[in-house]
């Protein structure tokens, strides 16, 4: 009895170390992906605009991986109650141990990553004409307080996903959309680029700097969200759950995959051309559309929900340009739109999940964000400013924030 005792223990704690060390392999994957978005963003900008929003995404991961240790996750998290509204606020440092299956801070360390792919969506869609500092403190109270309220109302036990039954298995709303939605209410308030839109209506694409970049990126962000989807099955010490975590990969890639080629084919039909920025947006948005639930669909619905995404996608990011809303690499389609999407997707495979259900979900946190976002956007408006004057957004973001010239072997220099 002993033996089969000690046996017992060696395999449990064989099946903590196990999740425990892909759940942190998993953060680690994620946090990857924030060289995906720096990539992305800094390929899809102007060259005078490089150096900034480079700046912008290693600055917004150390801001959450900070105020997210002291504020945020103890939020959503630590010492709540299950299906409440108002969450409590525990103390995460000091509190270390075992979780579910895994160690507390391997769970934590997979959380803080997602919040920092939410704080990435923001910043690609406010480039080229924000000041970087407002930028950095609106990064402050959206990690700190916005994401991890509605994480608790879902992820951390709250009443949406308690008492409505909301589904998310890794976060085409919590994070995907919530991300866009702090996202537009700062587009709303920070208005267009210079030149994006003529007097009559007109819609001058503003070309990036950097396709190449912009490509690894996606690529980047593809790898990465293997991470994403398949940490989110949190355990991979058994049969089942590996089996499980091997669907997820596979119709998550799928959906990348179905996605990229049907927004080549949208491009083909529509224009006569394979546009290569709409191609990968079209894989992130199968990305962000299997990632509701990239476990209940069968390999076919994974392929469709990729390729309806892709497709979408697409006329999407041409009619946010019709209502002259000015999002520099697509990030409130993709994220936005798109998580909407997935989140609604849901109950097509899922039998926990109903259309009300994940329509009351969406729109509380899409509310909840937009809101809260929008508040904090114009306090920042009114007080430090948000936007850059007509003369630097000109002279472009480097300049004026950083002092550093991304590819100085192209700007010209005046000698005596």
């Amino acid at each position: 009895m002993e033996q089969l005792a000690s046996l017992g223990a060696t395999v449990t704690e064989l099946k903590f170390a196990l999740d425990t060390f892909y759940l942190l392999i998993s953060g680690a994957l994620v946090m990857w992906m924030a060289a995906g978005f720096a990539m992305l963003e800094a390929g899809l900008v102007r060259s005078k605009n490089t150096t900034e929003i480079l700046t912008k995404n290693i600055c917004l991961y150390a801001i959450a991986c900070i105020i997210y240790l002291i504020v945020g996750y103890n939020i959503m998290y630590v010492d709540n109650t299950e299906a409440g509204i108002i969450p409590t606020i525990g103390l995460l440092i000091g509190a270390a141990g075992e979780g579910a299956g895994h160690s507390l801070e391997s769970d934590f360390f997979f959380q803080v990553v997602f919040v920092a792919t939410a704080m990435s969506i923001v910043s690609g869609a406010v480039a080229e004409r924000m000041k970087l500092w407002a930028f950095l403190t609106f990064c402050v109270v959206l990690t700190g307080f916005i994401y991890p309220v509605e994480g608790y109302w879902t992820w951390g036990g709250g009443f949406l996903n308690k008492s409505v039954g909301f589904v998310d298995f890794a976060g085409s709303g919590i994070v995907h959309m919530a991300g866009a939605a702090a996202a537009i209410a700062g587009v709303l308030l920070l208005g267009a680029r210079k030149g994006k839109y003529g007097p009559n209506g007109q819609v001058h694409p503003i070309p990036g700097s950097n396709l190449p970049m912009a490509t690894l990126g996606t690529f980047i962000l593809w790898m990465g969200w293997f991470g994403f989807n398949g940490g989110s099955q949190l355990a991979v010490s058994d049969a089942a759950n590996a089996a499980s975590v091997a669907k997820v990969f596979v119709n998550t890639n799928s959906a990348a995959a179905f996605g990229a080629i049907a927004a080549l084919l949208v491009c083909k039909m529509t224009w006569g051309k394979a546009d290569l920025t709409m191609i990968l947006n079209g894989a992130l948005a199968g990305l962000v559309a299997i990632t509701a639930d990239p476990l209940s669909p069968s390999l076919g619905l994974a392929a469709a929900i990729g390729a309806v995404a892709g497709g979408l996608v697409v006329f999407s990011i041409v009619g946010f340009d019709r209502i002259k809303i000015d999002d520099p690499v697509g990030a409130i389609s993709v994220h936005g739109v798109m998580g909407f999407v997935g989140v609604m997707l849901v109950p097509l495979s899922n039998a926990d999940a109903t259309f009300m259900g994940q329509l009351i979900g969406a729109t509380v946190i899409f509310g909840w964000v937009f809101g809260t976002s929008l508040l904090m956007w114009a306090l920042l408006k009114y007080t430090m400013g948000i936007r850059v004057s007509e003369e630097e957004e000109y002279r472009g973001m480097d300049a004026l924030d950083c002092g550093i010239d991304a590819y100085p072997e192209f700007v010209s220099v005046k000698t005596a």
